[in-house]
């Protein structure tokens, strides 16, 4: 589905299943990120939005603006990192090729270099601009 230049009330009658909601201070900056992971693909980026999709999954990236009488809001820090302890896993991406993208990527953090792992995923920690995770793995 084409979700680009949809109208917000039409963008959420349109949403379904399961979708990850991640508030951030800057939409374009943190929509550049995922986009740079190897098999990401922007299904929509607005001002105050962006919803980058991945195997038919999807996150949505909200402004803090869009947040406004929201409950949330209270617990989401002004400074520092905001996806503590959340990890957006990226299973059959390369993490090889995703922390090579990342380091060149800028405000793109390489927390985990690409290992082998004993749960039999070879996987890597990447932080985006805002602090979130995001662990592209493969099966070994």
């Amino acid at each position: 589905m084409n979700l680009a230049g949809l109208s917000a009330p039409d963008l959420g009658r349109a949403m379904s299943g399961l979708c990850r909601n991640l508030p951030v201070r800057d939409v374009a900056r943190e929509a550049a990120f995922p986009i740079a992971v190897p098999g990401l693909v922007a299904r929509r980026v607005e001002r105050d939005d962006a919803i980058p999709g991945y195997r038919g999954g999807r996150v949505q990236l909200h402004a803090d603006a869009t947040f406004v009488g929201h409950p949330l809001l209270a617990f989401v820090p002004e400074t520092g990192a905001r996806g503590a302890g959340i990890e957006i896993r990226l299973h059959e991406t390369d993490p090889d090729a995703a922390a090579e993208c990342a380091a060149g990527h800028p405000g793109a953090t390489l927390l985990q270099p690409p290992a082998d792992k004993p749960h039999g995923l070879r996987e890597a920690v990447i932080l985006s601009p805002e602090g979130y995770a995001w662990v592209p793995s493969r099966r070994l």
